[in-house]
C-alpha cells in the first residue's frame, strides 16, 4: 500500500535544481538566446507553454538521434531530462533574466568607460 500513498506525487513548487551536466546544456542555451536577442519573445514563450514542458522534454529525446547527427547529442539528451522536471521553466526564466542583467550591465560600464576616456581625450 506504499506504493499508492507516492501514486501522484508531483515535484515541489519553485526552480529545480539542474545537476552539473545540466547547468552547462541550459547555459549554452541561454546564452545563445541572450546573445541573439530573444530574450523577451523566448520568455514569452517559455511562459506560455509553461504546462508543456514535458512533452517538450519528450520531443527532445524523440529528436535526440537526429540531432546527434548535427551536434554533441549529450548536451541535448541533458536538456532534455531538466525539461522533465517541473521547476524547469522558472529556473530557465531566471537564468535569462539573469544573464541579460549581466549584458545590459557590462555594456552600460563599457559606455561608461568610452564617455569618460572621450572627455579626458577632450580637455587634454
Amino acid at each position: 500500500m506504499q506504493w499508492l500513498k507516492h501514486a501522484f506525487a508531483v515535484d515541489p513548487p519553485g526552480p529545480a535544481e539542474p545537476t552539473d551536466a545540466q547547468k552547462r546544456a541550459v547555459d549554452r542555451v541561454i546564452k545563445e538566446v541572450v546573445r541573439r536577442g530573444l530574450a523577451a519573445p523566448t520568455l514569452m514563450a517559455l511562459e506560455m507553454s509553461r504546462p508543456l514542458n514535458f512533452l517538450g522534454s519528450q520531443a527532445l529525446h524523440f529528436f535526440s538521434p537526429f540531432v546527434s547527427v548535427l551536434t554533441n547529442s549529450g548536451g541535448c539528451d541533458d536538456f532534455a531530462e531538466f525539461l522533465e522536471q517541473r521547476g524547469a521553466i522558472d529556473y530557465i526564466c531566471t537564468r535569462i533574466e539573469e544573464r541579460e542583467c549581466e549584458l545590459e550591465t557590462r555594456a552600460a560600464d563599457q559606455t561608461d568607460t568610452a564617455v569618460e576616456t572621450a572627455q579626458a581625450a577632450s580637455t587634454d
